[in-house]
């Protein structure tokens, strides 16, 4: 009888621990933003030979140069929470709005590594290392949170269509080939896309604010 009484509260405390454990963490799971694989996104983002992917996607790996001239690639992202962007910096539409809120995004996680920014020029031969930098600048980059790149057009191009899925219209990435899009792309430590954003406005800003805190968390 005394051993009842002795087991009793600690079987209880063990199991009201495994409802609480059990509870709190499928609660997070849900709140999570989902895991897109191509055939989830508007299929006018999707290239044509990955529309019917709808599970283990993963995005490219890559290799571009950063307004320090240093080569940035996939390996630097790894087991990063990281946001990507397509942009150039002549451009005098949206890309200084998408630029302002990467900037943004950079002074709220600017203390967590576990968060980083991409920001991948489109017009590559005009956005030199030199132009890179004086743009960093301006923005107040900071290399070790946001890489501001060139590289390879076709690389490029390819990324843009073929592994972010940020761009509506096609190409080939050759001389004539230009793309412009207002998405930002949330990508998780897993190298999984967990949401297309669009960069230019406030709410859509605050939205993939909240969904990194949630992969965070």
């Amino acid at each position: 009888m005394k051993l009842n009484k002795i087991l009793l509260p600690t079987v209880i405390c063990i199991a009201g621990l495994a409802i609480y454990l059990l509870y709190f963490r499928g609660s997070n799971t849900a709140n999570e933003p989902k895991i897109y694989n191509p055939a989830d996104l508007n299929p006018m983002l999707v290239d044509l030979d990955y529309q019917d992917v709808n599970k283990g996607y993963y995005v490219k790996d890559f290799r571009l140069i950063n307004q320090n001239a240093d080569t940035i690639t996939h390996a630097d992202y790894d087991g990063k929470i990281y946001v990507v962007d397509f942009f150039f910096t002549r451009c005098p539409s949206i890309c200084p709005l998408m630029t302002k809120n990467m900037e943004a995004l950079q002074t709220i996680f600017y203390d967590n590594d576990m968060v980083q920014l991409l920001s991948i020029s489109v017009t590559p031969t005009l956005d030199s290392v030199e132009v890179l930098k004086r743009y960093a600048k301006m923005h107040n980059a900071s290399s070790s949170k946001w890489n501001i790149t060139t590289g390879d057009k076709r690389h490029i191009y390819d990324l843009a269509r073929k592994s972010y899925f940020a761009v509506l219209d096609e190409g080939d990435g050759g001389l004539q080939d230009f793309i412009h899009t207002p998405n930002f792309i949330l990508v998780d430590t897993q190298r999984q896309i967990r949401g297309i954003y669009n960069g230019t406005r406030s709410d859509e800003i605050l939205r993939l604010k909240d969904d990194i805190e949630l992969l965070l968390n």
